[in-house]
């Protein structure tokens, strides 16, 4: 900026000088300009540089004649950013009011999980929750990668399904006194409640097949079911699958990853519980399982179920008292609520 001062001092200066020292002295400036040119390929302006030659475009008509650095297409290319930028600057009070960001994420939200609505859908839909957007805003705020094109999405298809599969699946625990005993598991994919559970030290076909009549004592079970192919599921157990009118889905051999709820729940397990005690025996590990389960349905929140849990729980507002902290599973874990002062 300095720069550009000194430089308007010595024009206004110039004036009074002889016309013939003009002369020259514009004479040895092309010349040291044409050597810079010469040598530096792209020179590098300034706000202020840009300023000036704007202004000289505006009052003198004979700028482009001495116009050497730059072509004068670049000048008029600063003259219209200039007039941009002052236009928005004095359109900054007034105009549309913003979006707020809350409704844009909202918006965007409602294009993405229903794929078949338009934005005329959406307007309405806003506009039963007493939020009025236009059309063109909506539209203005549509995701440009929607991820499904079909009526519904795969997440909403195992949802809707969700209800009729139930998964099973064995682990072994070892004991103090190195004994394995193994535990049985049923899991409702819908909610990822454990529905049953037991424990043996010596697992058979008939014993696994009466744990699905404790698992359906009263209520006509899920349609299918999902196990793996481990020979412990024999006939006996595929007789009782048939007299409760399951259907077994059965995953491929060595990939436990096409059962991936039940897995997942048995990985929660080991890591949240047992691999931090010693098991004495059956009793033992039936208590600290019954306590875990009691946990994991009421207490523990899923990131699946939109950080809630199995059994849902509240959301507890802070005039509803100071947070205190409840030990469960003998201190393994902790469930925080709110409490009012006595």
């Amino acid at each position: 900026m300095l720069d550009l001062i000194f430089a308007l001092l010595r024009a206004l200066l110039s004036s009074f000088q002889p016309r013939s020292r003009l002369v020259l002295e514009n004479l040895a400036l092309r010349h040291q300009l044409a050597v810079l040119i010469r040598q530096t390929r792209k020179p590098k302006l300034r706000a202020a540089d840009r300023l000036l030659w704007v202004g000289l475009m505006r009052f003198w008509p004979h700028w482009r004649h001495v116009l050497l650095l730059f072509q004068p297409q670049t000048v008029i290319g600063w003259h219209r950013v200039g007039f941009r930028l002052f236009w928005r600057w004095k359109s900054r009070v007034g105009g549309r009011p913003s979006v707020d960001r809350e409704l844009i994420a909202l918006i965007q939200r409602m294009w993405q999980a229903n794929p078949t609505w338009g934005s005329r859908r959406i307007e309405a839909e806003l506009a039963k929750l007493d939020i009025h957007v236009s059309d063109s805003t909506i539209r203005k705020y549509r995701p440009k990668d929607r991820r499904s094109t079909g009526p519904q999405t795969w997440k909403t298809f195992l949802q809707n399904h969700a209800k009729e599969l139930v998964a099973i699946d064995f682990f072994a625990v070892p004991t103090a006194t190195f004994r394995v005993l193994y535990v049985f598991l049923v899991l409702a994919h819908e909610r990822r409640r454990v529905l049953h559970f037991n424990i043996t030290d010596s697992p058979s076909a008939a014993w696994t097949a009466r744990q699905l009549l404790e698992a359906f004592p009263f209520s006509s079970p899920p349609r299918y079911l999902l196990r793996d192919r481990d020979a412990i599921f024999g006939a006996d157990f595929v007789n009782r699958v048939q007299s409760l009118a399951l259907e077994q889905k059965l995953i491929a051999p060595r990939s436990p990853w096409q059962n991936p709820m039940v897995e997942r729940l048995i990985g929660s397990i080991r890591r949240e519980c047992l691999d931090q005690v010693i098991v004495f025996h059956q009793p033992h590990l039936h208590r600290i399982l019954t306590e875990y389960v009691a946990y994991y349905h009421n207490h523990r929140t899923h990131r699946s179920l939109d950080q809630d849990c199995p059994e849902p729980r509240a959301v507890e507002s802070p005039d509803q008292g100071k947070i205190i902290e409840l030990p469960l599973v003998d201190g393994l874990h902790h469930r925080y609520t709110r409490q009012a002062a006595a």
